[in-house]
């Protein structure tokens, strides 16, 4: 499938030196980066966190407010 991007002169510029010294086209440096980003999107999505996250003999005994939350977490 055939389309279109602008891509600012300053970038293409880094674009097309990058493909020559990799010995392949800008087409192809192309394609390869939209595939990596895709692979990697993959590996990026996270995974439900099962709560509480550590086990504790004594769950529930410590009551904190919001505001000492904070404090403590931010000082």
């Amino acid at each position: 499938m055939r389309t279109t991007v602008d891509i600012p002169d300053p970038i293409y510029r880094r674009l097309k030196s990058a493909a020559a010294l990799q010995g392949c086209s800008v087409k192809e440096l192309v394609l390869r980066g939209v595939m990596t980003e895709l692979n990697d999107a993959k590996v990026r999505r996270r995974k439900k966190v099962q709560l509480p996250i550590f086990g504790s003999k004594k769950p529930g005994w410590l009551h904190l407010t919001n505001s000492q939350i904070n404090e403590i977490l931010f000082p």
